[in-house]
């Protein structure tokens, strides 16, 4: 099995493959970084399980305008066929004129944590991505 240093390049290359495939709308090959079981966990939705959901949803969400993402690899902590990547996160989003009505833009930027597997193909894939928002919500939240 490869060694810490070599999989976290491997994951940083995957990454920023990720970011031109979120800058570019380009679904198929994104969804190829993803295990045929992976989970996605997008900021304020259920879960997106398996690649036809993560297809599904990124198919209709690269209509809706351009996703401009940073991801910067912190840590990477590999197991036998497992690693799990602590990062950092950006995120711009411009709507474009096939976004749902009151979609507008955005930003986003928080911590990471995803699990990646080394398939039986060679290749390291996301089982999951779990993002979480350092940014404060639009309202504030009532104390208990």
């Amino acid at each position: 099995m490869a060694a810490n240093g070599s999989v976290r390049t491997i994951i940083e290359r995957h990454n920023a493959r990720a970011v031109q495939c979120y800058a570019q709308g380009d679904v198929d090959t994104l969804v190829s970084l993803f295990s045929v079981d992976a989970w996605q966990m997008p900021q304020n939705n259920p879960p997106l399980v398996g690649r036809g959901a993560i297809r599904e949803f990124w198919r209709a969400a690269f209509k809706w305008g351009r996703w401009e993402f940073t991801l910067v690899t912190q840590t990477v902590e590999v197991s036998d066929p497992i690693a799990v990547e602590r990062g950092k996160y950006s995120l711009a989003f411009t709507p474009g004129p096939d976004a749902p009505p009151g979609v507008t833009g955005f930003q986003d930027r928080g911590s990471y944590l995803a699990h990646w597997r080394h398939d039986a193909d060679g290749e390291w894939r996301v089982v999951a991505d779990a993002p979480v928002s350092e940014l404060p919500l639009p309202h504030r939240v009532p104390e208990t």
